[in-house]
Order: C-alpha cells, then sequence, then structure tokens
C-alpha cells in the first residue's frame, strides 16, 4: 500500500488516481487547509472503490504513527505543503512550519515503522536560479531571499541528511515545473479558490467572466519582458511519480533528485495559449507592483529522468490547458 500525503490536494489527488489506475492500493493523509471531501468522493468514484482517508495533519507525528501501525504501507509519495513563492513571503513562519516539520514528521514515522521507500514531490524553484536548462547536479544558490525556496532547499537537505543514517532509505526527488491541467474526462482536476496562487486558475476565471482581468509583469529580462517557465501536464507528473517508485524498489541505497517538466513558456505566450482554448480575451493590465523579485527563467533539462526512469513529458500545453478548462467549466456547472 502507498501512503499519499496531501492526496486530496491538486497534485495528491490525481498521483492517487493513477495509482490505483495501476492496481496499486493507496491510503490519503490530508489535514484538508487546501482540499475538500469533494475530491474524496469524486476519486472513489471515478475508481469504483472505497479510498482510506485519514484527516490529519502529518506535523502530528502520534498521529501518523497510528496510521502506519494500522495499513501495510510500504512507500510514500509526499506532495503535502504551501506552494506559492509569492504567499511565502507574507507568510513565511507558516511556510517553515508546514513545509520543513511536515518532512522531519513523516520520515521520524518513516523510520519507526521500517518504510524506507519515498518520493518527495518539490520545485524546479529549489535551485533559486534563474535558468531555462537547470541541472540536477547544479549547486543551490541558498542566498536566494524567498522562503518557499528556502523551505524546499532546507527539505532536501534534512531528506539527504537522514538518507546517510540509513542504508535501506530509497529515495527519489522529483522537482516539479509549473503543473497544470486535469484528469481527461474533465470529472478531477483543479479546485479553484475565489483568490487563486496561481497564473492559470487566474486566466480562467478571466475567461469564464468572474474576474475582469489580472495582473501582468513585464520586468522581466526575456524576450517579451514576462517571466518564462517549464510546464507540465499533472498527468504527465503522475507518470513521473510511477515510474519513480518502480525505480526505487530496483535500487539498494539511493537518493537522486530529477527535473520533471516539459516545454517552456513566457506567461505573455500561455495567456496568448489560454485565449485560444477558452476562445475568450484575457485582458491585462501591466503593473510594476511585485510582493518579491520573480525568478526570470526557471526550466530544466529532464534527460536524467528520461535515462533512469525512462519518463519524458508528452502531454503538450495546449492539451494541459484543454483540460484544465474543461474541468473549470464542469465545477461552474455544479
Amino acid at each position: 500500500m502507498i501512503l499519499v500525503t496531501g492526496g486530496l490536494g491538486f497534485i495528491g489527488s490525481h498521483v492517487a488516481l493513477s495509482l490505483m489506475a495501476q492496481g496499486q492500493e493507496v491510503i490519503i493523509v490530508d489535514n484538508l487547509s487546501n482540499a475538500n471531501l469533494q475530491t474524496l468522493e469524486r476519486l472513489e468514484y471515478i475508481s469504483g472503490m472505497y479510498v482510506p482517508f485519514a484527516k490529519l495533519d502529518i506535523r502530528n507525528t502520534p498521529a501518523l504513527n497510528k496510521v502506519f501501525e494500522q495499513y501495510t504501507v510500504n512507500a510514500v509519495v509526499h506532495t503535502a505543503g504551501f506552494k506559492s513563492l509569492q504567499e511565502s513571503v507574507l507568510k513565511p513562519l507558516e511556510y517553515y512550519n508546514d513545509n520543513v516539520s511536515s518532512i522531519m514528521s513523516l520520515m521520524r514515522a518513516m523510520q519507526r515503522t521500517g518504510v524506507r521507500h519515498l518520493v518527495h514531490l518539490s520545485s524546479l524553484a529549489v535551485y533559486g536560479e534563474s535558468s531555462l536548462d537547470l541541472k540536477e547536479d547544479m549547486p543551490f544558490n541558498y542566498a536566494y531571499p524567498n522562503p518557499y525556496i528556502k523551505s524546499q532547499q532546507m527539505i532536501e537537505e534534512i531528506i539527504r541528511d537522514t538518507f546517510k543514517t540509513d542504508e535501506e532509505w530509497n529515495i527519489a526527488i522529483l522537482r516539479l515545473g509549473n503543473v497544470v491541467g486535469a484528469f481527461e474526462h474533465g470529472v478531477l482536476g483543479e479546485f479553484v479558490q475565489p483568490l487563486p496562487k496561481n497564473i492559470v486558475p487566474l486566466a480562467m476565471q478571466v475567461a469564464a467572466r468572474q474576474r475582469e482581468y489580472i495582473d501582468l509583469h513585464k520586468q522581466a529580462k526575456t524576450a517579451d519582458g514576462t517571466v518564462e517557465r517549464g510546464f507540465v501536464h499533472v498527468l504527465d507528473s503522475c507518470d513521473a511519480v510511477i515510474a519513480a517508485l518502480k525505480w526505487l524498489y530496483t535500487q539498494q541505497h539511493t537518493c537522486e533528485a530529477f527535473n520533471i517538466t516539459g516545454e517552456n513558456y513566457s506567461i505573455q505566450s500561455l495567456l496568448q495559449q489560454i485565449a485560444l482554448v477558452t476562445g475568450a480575451e484575457i485582458k491585462t493590465m501591466n503593473t510594476n507592483y511585485l510582493i518579491s523579485q520573480e525568478l526570470d527563467q526557471v526550466g530544466a533539462n529532464t534527460e536524467k529522468a528520461e535515462q533512469l526512469l525512462g519518463w519524458k513529458a508528452k502531454r503538450s500545453l495546449t492539451q494541459m490547458l484543454e483540460d484544465e478548462w474543461r474541468f473549470y467549466q464542469n465545477t461552474l456547472r455544479t
């Protein structure tokens, strides 16, 4: 059985569903701070299976221990955590407390119960560097002033230090690009909050006439002045998780990081693509106001994932946006 932390969130729920589609049993743990039980209902409806779920905060180690004792867990996929770079500047304590405390509690519970296979979902932002060709062997820029990025760097340090203490650990760290998309049939996707933290849901709100415009920053040192990002379909991310788990089961004492992303697009070109997919004008307003500085470019080389995991992004940006728009329209009707 595979435990998925944050398993009712956007990425976690798709990971859980993809694992079940592969015939795996899953147990979901989520504190519902950024998710809801409707997702659990949808998972059970789509899979036609009962999905074990424990409502708890994984920072509560004694409660987490009980989950490991109750179920025969042989691997963990860790997707729980706060993920907004801009929000982390406003709430640094919350980000350090949630993200860093979570990995410590989780690994303590895993150590205690003898579970040694872990897939941790991180971000390409963890490098703290502006580049479209980030490689796994590049050193982190620990001086980059962002609490979310620092928390992810700390998490990787904690994972590697813990890995060194026990020869049974097998760990894969997946550094994801910007995750977009939804399950193909529009029955599972990202439930958009009234004030989204990501650009695609914001643009979807404009397309659905729930928002008049979105702020557009054009201070980046790029061709059109907007930041450039690597994008990956949520189901391609799930494929990477499954490939990583299969690979880990063949290893003996390994801890490796993999870049998981697809093609790079500027935010300006992304919005143009969203306009084509939705058939709506995505109005923007140029603004100089930024809560914190942004990395101009975040894209990566994925050769290592292709060579060791046999993984490569398959789905295009158009498919990502079509799938997400289909799900978003379905949520408007319910």
